[in-house]
């Protein structure tokens, strides 16, 4: 081989083939998406990331710390990812968001599933969120009519309302605020159920019963939907029918649900986060809010509990379990 040739061949694989340096360099490019305390729920936000063309490992970096949902937990873990730090961070939940907030004011922050964004002063208004928040809302306390009025159609005899809610979460908390309201006009009461560490869950539940109960609800906090297989199996042990926020808990046993479709809201988010890792502004992008609820009846569970579904409720239901 001549000398020429050579060395152009040893200039083209010095070209082809990056250092080191260049490589640890392209590797730090690849952008960075925090999720706090990932749960299944997270597939379909992992499903539609790849959709979007991004392989975690080859172009995407997904962080995962996760800790017990209490204010502490959520702080430490939203400190870690800012400190990182990462490119998005991705939240589910108003206490989740809240600890994300407190953590970075200019880390873009993607909020999934909360009640009230507005209230819980984590954005200024949901058309135009502002600062470096934006997300989906599930709504939480402008449907608390809406289920009161299933429910007292599928049991009109109940006058006493268990609810299930967590004082640290504030969208949770206009909840309780809207029950209170609601519930004299349809002739019921209401037994507060407050939980803030999911541990005591067992010993609230228990303490309920004491208050006799005739009818269960709770939100959809984050904290208490990963307990939501031992609430409803307690619901069962004692016979206390229940409305729930979200078709899944019907699936696993519970009576009847009317709320968004929640999977599709994570969904909603990965688009968001793949909006925001190409360059748009957070505060740019409006809260999502859910355009279709969903009535789910399992049938199965109101023979079990001896109740009887009125057929006009039947035939408004986008879903019937049997």
């Amino acid at each position: 081989m001549r000398r020429r040739e050579l060395i152009t061949l040893l200039s083209c694989a010095a070209i082809s083939r990056p250092t080191a340096a260049a490589r640890s360099q392209s590797a730090a490019k690849i952008p960075r998406v925090g999720i706090i305390n990932d749960e299944l729920i997270w597939d379909h936000f992992r499903r539609r990331l790849h959709a979007h063309g991004y392989v975690e490992g080859r172009n995407i970096a997904l962080e995962t710390p996760k800790a017990e949902g209490n204010p502490e937990g959520l702080a430490r873990i939203a400190a870690e990812l800012a400190g990182l730090p990462v490119d998005v961070i991705a939240t589910f939940g108003t206490p989740a968001s809240r600890a994300a907030k407190k953590a970075t004011t200019t880390i873009p922050i993607v909020a999934i599933a909360i009640g009230d964004p507005v209230r819980a002063g984590l954005v200024t208004s949901l058309a135009r969120p502002g600062g470096n928040i934006t997300g989906s809302t599930v709504l939480g306390s402008d449907v608390v009519a809406k289920r009161l009025q299933l429910l007292k159609e599928l049991i009109p005899q109940a006058q006493r309302l268990a609810f299930l809610w967590n004082p640290d979460n504030d969208s949770n908390a206009a909840q309780v605020e809207e029950l209170k309201a609601a519930l004299p006009r349809i002739g019921m009461t209401l037994i507060s159920v407050e939980v803030r560490d999911i541990s005591a869950l067992d010993v609230a539940l228990t303490a309920m019963m004491r208050e006799r109960p005739e009818a269960f609800q709770m939100t959809n906090d984050p904290s208490h939907r990963n307990r939501m297989g031992r609430i409803i199996a307690f619901m069962d042990e004692n016979g206390l029918p229940g409305i729930y926020q979200t078709r899944d808990a019907v699936a696993a046993g519970g009576l009847i649900s009317y709320g968004p479709d929640l999977p599709e809201l994570f969904v909603r988010g990965a688009t968001y986060a793949h909006r925001i890792l190409q360059g748009a502004k957070p505060g740019d992008l409006p809260i999502e809010q859910p355009t279709i609820f969903d009535l789910v009846v399992n049938l199965k569970t109101a023979k079990t509990l001896g109740l009887t579904v009125p057929p006009t409720l039947l035939a408004r239901a986008n879903e019937v379990i049997e």
